[in-house]
C-alpha cells in the first residue's frame, strides 16, 4: 500500500500521554524558530529512548492500520490499477474489485509492521541527535529507512496483489507459484527499482509533510491534537505526495503487470514507450482514483495510527506506574 502506505502522535520526540495540565507545562518549552524554513521543536527534559519499545508499539500501530485503511480502500486502488494497466483506450472492468484482498493483507500486514517499526525508533533517535531545525531531515530519512525495510515484503506483495486486480491469475496461491515457475523467484520482484523509486520518495515526503504540519499546528493551537485534526492532516500529506508521485506510480504498474512478455526492458525504456505510443499524459493515469485513495487513506490510515499508538502509549505509562509502585512497596 502507499500509503504507504506510514509517528507517535504527541510530540516530535516523545510518545508518552500527558495529562491536559501536563500538556501546557510541556509547551511552554516549545518553540518554533521562525527564520528556519522547517518547524523545530525543543523540549527541555526527555525520557530515555527506548529503543524496542518504540519498535514492538510501531510495529502494532502500523500493522493495525495499514489492514484497516487496506480493506476500507481496496476497490479504488483496484480501479486504479487497472486504468493504468490498461493501454490506449483500453476499457476498465469494473467487476471482481476486491479480487486479491486477502493475499494481500497477508502481505500488508507485516510490511506496514515493518515500515513504522523501523519508522519510530529511527526518526526518535534521529531527533534526539540533530538539531532542531533539521527535525524535517530526520522524518526524510525515517520514512526512506522504513521504506526501504518493508519493500522486502511489500513488492512481491504489490506484484501478486496487481496481478489479481488484472485478473491475470485466480488467487493468490497460483499467483505466486505461476509466477515463480514462469518467471522464476525474481518474477516476485518485478518492477523493484521503479518501485523503490515511487516509494522511497513518496514515503520520505509524506510522512515529513505529516510531521511538519503537526508541529506547526501543535505550535500554533498550543495543544495536542486531536484524532480529527490528524486526520485532516494525514489526508492532506497523503493526496498532495499521491499527486506529485502518479507518474513514479504508472511506471511502477506497466513493469510490474507486464509478466513474461518483457514489453519494457526497463524505467527508462518504459517511460519512452508510453511516451511514444500513448503520449506524455499517460505518465498521469489514474491520478484521480490515486489522490482520492491516498487522500483519504492518509487520513484514516494515520487516523488509526495516531489513536493506537496513544493506546499502547497509555497502557504502557500504565505498566511503568505499577511496576513502579510494586518495588516501592
Amino acid at each position: 500500500m502507499d500509503i504507504g502506505p506510514l509517528v507517535l502522535a504527541l510530540d516530535a520526540k516523545s510518545s508518552s500521554p500527558v495529562s491536559s495540565d501536563a500538556s501546557n507545562r510541556k509547551l511552554q518549552h516549545l518553540r518554533i524558530n521562525n527564520k528556519k524554513f522547517f518547524a523545530s521543536i525543543s523540549r527541555e527534559e526527555e525520557k530515555p529512548f527506548d529503543f524496542f519499545r518504540a519498535l514492538f508499539d510501531g510495529a502494532i500501530a502500523g500493522g493495525t492500520a495499514g489492514v484497516v485503511v487496506e480493506t476500507a480502500l481496496y476497490p479504488i486502488d483496484t480501479i486504479k490499477t487497472r486504468m493504468q494497466a490498461a493501454h490506449g483506450g483500453g476499457k476498465i472492468i469494473l467487476k471482481g474489485l476486491y479480487s486479491g484482498l486477502a493475499g494481500n493483507l497477508a502481505g500488508v500486514l507485516p510490511a506496514s509492521a515493518v515500515f513504522v517499526g523501523v519508522y519510530e525508533p529511527a526518526k526518535q533517535k534521529l531527533l534526539k541527535i540533530l538539531p532542531d531545525n533539521l527535525s524535517a531531515f530526520a522524518h526524510l530519512t525515517a520514512g526512506a529507512l522504513g521504506g526501504i525495510a518493508a519493500s522486502l515484503i511489500r513488492v512481491p506483495t504489490e506484484v501478486v496483489k496487481q496481478r489479481l486486480q488484472t485478473r491475470q491469475f485466480a488467487s493468490a496461491p497460483d499467483a505466486v507459484r505461476l509466477i515463480v515457475s514462469k518467471e522464476g523467484f525474481k518474477g516476485l520482484y518485478a518492477g523493484y527499482g521503479s518501485f523503490l523509486l515511487r516509494d522511497l520518495p513518496f514515503d520520505a515526503i509524506q510522512f515529513c509533510i505529516y510531521e511538519q504540519l503537526r508541529i506547526g499546528y501543535k505550535l500554533a493551537a498550543k495543544r495536542d491534537l486531536n484524532d480529527p485534526e490528524n486526520a485532516v492532516i494525514g489526508a492532506f500529506a497523503g493526496a498532495l505526495t499521491g499527486a506529485i508521485t502518479t507518474p513514479l506510480d504508472v511506471i511502477k504498474t506497466r513493469l510490474m503487470v507486464q509478466g513474461s512478455t518483457n514489453q519494457y526492458k526497463g524505467i527508462l525504456d518504459c517511460v519512452q514507450t508510453i511516451v511514444r505510443e500513448e503520449g506524455a499524459s499517460a505518465l498521469l493515469k489514474g491520478i484521480q482514483p490515486r489522490v482520492l485513495w491516498i487522500g483519504i487513506g492518509g487520513s484514516i490510515f494515520f487516523g488509526v495510527l495516531e489513536s493506537t499508538k496513544r493506546f499502547l502509549a497509555q497502557r504502557n505509562q500504565n505498566s511503568d506506574q505499577t511496576s513502579s509502585a510494586e518495588k516501592d512497596r
